[in-house]
């Protein structure tokens, strides 16, 4: 009889989003307070509408 959890993980966009929640979570974790949007925005690597990622915050 076949186990229906031993699956293998093989999906690279839940891999990539796992890995953006455990950064978020690990960054949480370790700052004094709550993260600001522009912290937030650098650890997912959001970069503002004109592609220039000095330009987060502004």
């Amino acid at each position: 009889m076949s186990d229906q959890f031993d699956v293998s993980l093989e999906d690279p966009d839940l891999l990539g989003e796992v890995e953006m929640t455990t950064n978020l979570i690990i960054a949480a974790s370790e700052a004094a307070g709550p993260l600001d949007q522009d912290e937030i925005d650098a650890i997912l690597g959001v970069v503002p509408e004109n592609g220039d990622p000095a330009a987060i915050g502004e």
